[in-house]
């Protein structure tokens, strides 16, 4: 985990609202949900102009390279309840929860059954933030 994370004051509630919901329903997956939000009670709560552009945010769109097998992929970090598509990953899913606060040039590490996968952030195509739009 890292130290901090810079997060919108509205993503900051939204995912606060989505892990209490959570929670409320018996989510099965109370751990990544206790991951979710101690990364939250790291984050730095800024507004959208200060998160700085190379930083994924909720509705980022990415570029990783899987540092195992040399591919690069290209995901955008969503809301759970957002349209998915082959290329979008929930901020609840492992990945989603490590992705998010992390900058270019950063390699994300993450357990999974098998081990540690790592991928390394190569470029933000689309932030938010950056681009001054919402984040629905």
């Amino acid at each position: 985990m890292r130290d901090r994370i810079y997060v919108t004051a509205e993503d900051y509630e939204k995912l606060r609202r989505l892990i209490a919901g959570r929670r409320a329903t018996g989510s099965v997956d109370l751990e990544h949900l206790d991951i979710l939000e101690q990364e939250l009670e790291s984050a730095e709560v800024v507004p959208p102009e200060a998160i700085p552009p190379d930083v994924i945010t909720m509705n980022s769109e990415v570029r990783l390279k899987d540092l195992d097998t040399g591919e690069i992929r290209t995901y955008r970090l969503i809301f759970p309840t957002q349209t998915k598509t082959d290329r979008c990953i929930s901020v609840l899913a492992p990945i989603g929860t490590a992705m998010l606060g992390y900058s270019v040039g950063d390699i994300i590490e993450w357990r999974v059954p098998k081990g540690i996968r790592r991928f390394q952030v190569l470029d933000i195509m689309f932030q938010p933030e950056a681009a001054g739009v919402g984040n629905d």
